[in-house]
Formats: C-alpha cells, sequence, structure tokens
C-alpha cells in the first residue's frame, strides 16, 4: 500500500509534533511505503519505508501551493498508483486519480468560532479565514476518511455537514512531559519564589488580559508569595496590550513575561510551577493543557469546550471572559492546599489517557483500512 503525506502546511507547533510522532510510530508493514511532501526544515525520521518527495515548485506560497496542490499533485498520484493522499492540513484542493482515497484532518477551530472571527479585523485575514471555513467543510464532506482530535470539534463540523466517514483520535503526550514522581532540576531563568504559570502564545482568544486583571485581584499576601509566569512570543499586538496592563496596574515585578522558550526546557517550567493554569476559549485539542497535566501538578482552567473533555476532574474551571471568575477560582486554589494535592493527583492520572503510541497506531489503522485489503499493518 502506498500513501503519499501533503505535509506542507505543518511548519509551526502541534502539525510538526503530530507528524513527527506518526512517523515515529509507523506500523511494521514490509507492504506500506508512505512519500511525504513537507517542508525542508521538517527533519523526518529515517525509516525504511518512509521517503521524501522534493518538488521545485514554491510550495512556501500559499496560493502557489494551492496550484501546485490543484493540478501537479493529481498527476504525482497517478504516476505513484498512490493508494491514498493524506493531508492532515485539513484543507484538501487535490481531485485525486480514480483509485486513490483521500483522508484528512481537522486540526484549526478559528474558522467555527464566531467569538474569534469577532477580533479578526475586516480585509484580507477575515477573508482567509471565511475562505478557510468554507474550504475546509467541502474537504471533510467530500473526504473518505476524517480525522477528529476531539469529539467536541466533532460534533460542531457533523452539526455544519455530512462526514462520510469519521473517527476520533486526540492527540498523546510526549514522554518528556511526564516528570511527575520524577526529580526535576528546576530552571534556573524562573524566580526563587513560587509561580503560577501560564503557557501560550499572546492573542485574544487566551485570555492573557483577563488572566493579569485576576492575578492583580488577588490579596497582597498571595501575590507576595507566587508570581504570575506567562511564556509565549512577545511580538504579536496583544503581548503589548498585555505589557500596558502590567505596568497600568504596577505588577512589573510580579508577573514575569519570559517571551517564547525553547520546547525542550518546557517540563521542567510546569514541573516545577505550583499551579499551571490555561485560559483559552478556542480550541481543538489543547496540546498544553495535555503537557501541563503530564507533570503532575494542579492545574486551573478555562470551562469552555473542549477543555472540560480533556482535563475531566483533574482541574479546577472557570470562565475566561470574567476576570472575576478566574481571580476567584485563581484564590481558591492557591488557598486550599487540600484541593491542590487532589488536583495534582488526578492531573497524572488523566494524563496517562493521552499517548503519542496509541494516537498513532490508531491513526495508521484508519489509514490502512482505506487501501487495498491485502494490504497489513499493526
Amino acid at each position: 500500500m502506498k500513501i503519499i503525506v501533503n505535509a506542507f502546511s505543518a511548519r509551526l507547533g502541534g502539525g510538526r509534533t503530530y507528524l513527527l510522532n506518526l512517523f515515529e510510530h509507523m506500523p511494521d508493514s514490509d507492504d506500506l511505503e508512505v512519500l511525504v511532501f513537507a517542508p525542508k526544515n521538517l527533519e523526518l525520521p529515517t525509516h525504511a519505508n518512509i521517503r521524501r518527495v522534493e518538488t521545485a515548485w514554491p510550495t512556501e506560497n500559499p496560493i502557489l501551493r494551492t496550484i501546485w496542490e490543484r493540478f501537479v499533485l493529481p498527476r504525482v498520484l497517478k504516476k505513484e498508483k498512490a493508494d491514498v493522499l493524506f493531508c492532515p492540513g485539513g484543507v484538501v484542493t487535490t481531485v485525486p486519480p480514480k483509485n486513490c482515497k483521500v483522508a484528512t484532518m481537522f486540526r484549526n477551530m478559528i474558522p467555527f468560532d464566531s467569538r474569534v472571527q469577532q477580533n479578526i479585523p475586516w480585509g484580507l485575514q477575515r477573508l482567509r479565514v471565511w475562505l478557510l471555513n468554507r474550504v475546509m467543510l467541502k474537504s471533510m464532506a467530500n473526504a473518505d476518511l476524517t480525522i477528529f482530535i476531539s469529539n467536541y470539534a466533532r460534533h460542531v463540523i457533523e452539526s455544519l455537514t455530512a462526514v462520510r466517514n469519521a473517527v476520533t483520535i486526540p492527540h498523546g503526550i510526549s514522554s518528556v512531559f511526564r516528570t511527575h514522581g520524577n526529580t526535576v532540576l528546576r530552571p534556573d531563568f524562573v524566580p526563587s519564589n513560587e509561580y503560577i504559570l501560564y503557557v501560550s502564545r499572546f492573542d485574544v482568544y487566551k485570555h492573557h488580559f483577563e488572566v493579569v486583571t485576576a492575578y492583580a485581584k488577588l490579596s497582597a499576601e498571595l501575590r507576595a508569595r507566587f508570581s504570575l509566569i506567562l511564556v509565549g512570543e512577545t511580538n504579536m499586538p496583544e503581548a503589548i496590550r498585555v505589557k500596558s496592563l502590567i505596568k497600568e496596574l504596577e505588577l512589573d515585578q510580579q508577573v514575569i513575561l519570559l517571551g517564547a522558550i525553547p520546547y525542550q526546557s518546557l517540563p521542567p517550567l510546569y514541573h516545577h510551577a505550583y499551579l499551571n493554569l490555561f485560559a483559552s476559549s478556542c480550541e481543538n485539542c489543547p496540546n498544553i493543557l495535555l503537557e501541563a497535566l503530564a507533570s503532575g501538578r494542579p492545574m486551573i482552567c478555562s470551562n469552555v469546550m473542549p477543555m472540560p473533555e480533556f482535563g475531566a476532574d483533574a482541574a479546577l474551571y472557570f470562565s475566561p471572559f470574567d476576570s472575576t471568575d478566574i481571580g476567584s477560582v485563581l484564590s481558591t486554589a492557591l488557598s486550599s492546599p487540600n484541593i491542590l494535592s487532589d488536583l495534582a493527583t488526578a492531573a497524572a492520572r488523566q494524563s496517562d489517557k493521552f499517548d503519542w503510541a496509541e494516537t498513532c497506531k490508531k491513526t495508521w489503522l484508519a489509514l490502512l483500512a482505506l487501501g487495498p485489503r491485502s494490504s497489513g499493518g499493526s
């Protein structure tokens, strides 16, 4: 069986992590061949069944990439006699040859969240989101297999269009984040006192502004005991707004913006947090929430779905739109050692439900089921 993966959209974050894990957990099958179109900086694992396919086409430009997918890729599929075209980015603009099935994934929730779209200025960016909504719906409606990464996201899409063949396979958690019960060195770039940690890129729907406002409402005693550490790229408009708020509230010494830090530095940061926090209101599968849970530290979290789907009883929940509610839950957590102890135990237990090996096994089985009956795999 031959599967061609169009991974040109895997340029950042979760998409890259997903594909690297998928390729690392290839099924043991001599009959399986996987050809991958990917950005040059996506380093594929060495595997006898994986072959990177190069193209001279300038696929970095999304418009030119779409032209390539529409007019060039079909000829590649035909020439290679591909059984399956897998487009994990969620957009399929390729019409495959007759005997080639199409699989896709739903990853990007923003085109289907009206609250987020209200904060996008009118212009090309909002037009792009609207187009993504239409193209993604069409892609999922026409695909032979659609992989969802949360039941919540699946419900949203299936309420909008008929999906032929759907399966829900949540993402896993990398073993490097499973630090609960282990001895981990404390990072030297964090304050010496205890800290509350929020890891996320700065955007309006991540609600950093509300989190900082809530922190400011804590008692002076709690703010003296616990710093608030924000991790994420700060070269964004929302980061500028949050920095101004921190200055206005005179919290410069208590709210620490670390900026973007290397991925490998995150596990010890989660591990040594007194409390992890996640305040996003727009997610598909919240990888940051899962990675934080794997540290075995207590968690307070947004109550907007799908966060409760993944956090279950391992978190205290708040409305991310309401700084008063965030502050109330935050104050309760920081003042209740018994509650935090129970949350820490529940976090480790809940995180054990998400494993990349199992995620990838289910994904490969779903993809292989699209091929000829003679195809094997385990």
